[in-house]
């Protein structure tokens, strides 16, 4: 006897999430370069290829997740349809004003994590010296 879908769906998102957890305990443990999504994306893809794990078994999480994905996109379209004659004009100059401040805000925490840890590291050996 089959089981219904109001039941198979939820099931396989929380194997999917549950795939993420993993992944993310094994970036956090070995401390992999890649994010947990990432990873846990080609894990499970390695393991489909492998035929350990069969994509009907994720079949009916993943269109769910993906036709809910949707929602987050939406706002994003409506304004290109309502800025379109905007982004005609002015769409390049957009582009390069987002792309240099995405930069600049990466650049800029990835400065003060670095000096933050370079700080803690120096507390750390300064508390150690103490004792």
């Amino acid at each position: 006897m089959p089981l219904p879908v109001w039941f198979i769906t939820p099931l396989q998102v929380a194997l999917l999430a549950a795939i993420w957890w993993l992944a993310d305990g094994a970036v956090r443990l070995f401390h992999l370069p890649l994010p947990a999504n990432l990873t846990g994306m080609l894990a499970l893809l390695a393991l489909i290829l492998l035929g350990v794990v069969k994509t009907r078994w994720f079949s009916a999480g993943s269109r769910w997740l993906l036709a809910e994905m949707l929602l987050f996109f939406v706002p994003a379209v409506v304004a290109l349809v309502n800025y379109q004659a905007l982004l005609l004009n002015q769409g390049l100059r957009i582009l390069l004003v987002i792309s240099l401040s995405t930069v600049l805000v990466l650049g800029t925490t990835a400065l003060v994590v670095d000096r933050v840890y370079r700080l803690e590291l120096k507390l750390a050996r300064r508390a150690r010296r103490h004792d």
